[in-house]
């Protein structure tokens, strides 16, 4: 059991230093990017929603990136989803290995390098007068682990069909831009008319991102909201896991 385990971390550890010299081949700033591509856009959106639409929310640069990393982490993953295994055909057919393990790197990765990014967080809560609490030590893990099955959920799922129904890579694209705007990250959720509110609840990365920031801005973690982030993860990963039972034997197939 140790030795299999063992096995798989060292497959995991492969996968993510090849995406990572893919990712940042011949870059000069690097991992840099992955940590200005938020920044950007907060400047953005603090250009259109403070000073041209005067949108009144306190420490609004500190509100965005509180948001928009965990975002990105959610939405890089998505995106590589439906490309994974086409991008790794030759290996699936000459290797046999659990091809889980390649969904699962780009996820994992992609969750080392919003860690990674949280002491730019720490910086500005530093800049607003505002310091991490002790509630981080137990609510940062927790929404780590809740973020983790949920995105690798949705990665899995969207890997495996992708094979079948190559069209779900445009479709994705375009539910993840759908999926930014309804979510509370460049507003807070208290702006939700109060006859629709109560569809945030549809919404599977809604209480997850208000949770974030409602963590990391003010060092608080609603127990609702935790369970329903937690219930959401637990079914999104449970499918996509299904799914992929289901058609993974067809991979080299298809491939």
């Amino acid at each position: 059991m140790s030795y299999r385990i063992h096995h798989f971390i060292d497959i995991i550890l492969v996968f993510i230093e090849k995406d990572l010299k893919v990712r940042y081949k011949s870059t000069f700033f690097g991992y840099l990017w992955s940590v200005g591509h938020p920044l950007v856009f907060a400047m953005v959106f603090y250009v259109a929603f403070k000073i041209v639409i005067r949108i009144d929310v306190e420490s609004y640069v500190l509100f965005l990136i509180s948001g928009l990393f965990p975002w990105q982490w959610f939405s890089n993953s998505v995106n590589a989803a439906p490309t994974i295994y086409l991008a790794n055909w030759t290996i699936i057919k000459k290797i046999n290995f659990p091809r889980e393990l390649l969904v699962f790197a780009v996820v994992l990765q992609d969750m080392v390098h919003y860690i990674l990014s949280i002491p730019v967080i720490i910086l500005f809560l530093f800049v607003y007068h505002k310091t991490p609490t002790l509630s981080w030590l137990y609510g940062v893990p927790s929404l780590l682990l809740i973020q983790f099955f949920m995105t690798y959920g949705i990665a899995l799922f969207i890997s495996s069909v992708n094979l079948f129904f190559r069209d779900l890579e445009r479709l994705t694209s375009i539910s993840l831009t759908l999926l930014f705007y309804v979510t509370p990250i460049i507003y807070p959720e208290t702006m939700i008319p109060g006859k629709i509110k109560h569809l945030m609840v549809l919404n599977p990365v809604a209480h997850l991102m208000v949770g974030w920031r409602n963590l990391l801005m003010n060092g608080n973690i609603e127990p609702l909201s935790l369970l329903i982030s937690l219930g959401y993860s637990l079914a999104v990963f449970w499918i996509g896991y299904f799914t992929y039972r289901r058609l993974s034997w067809r991979f080299a197939e298809v491939l």
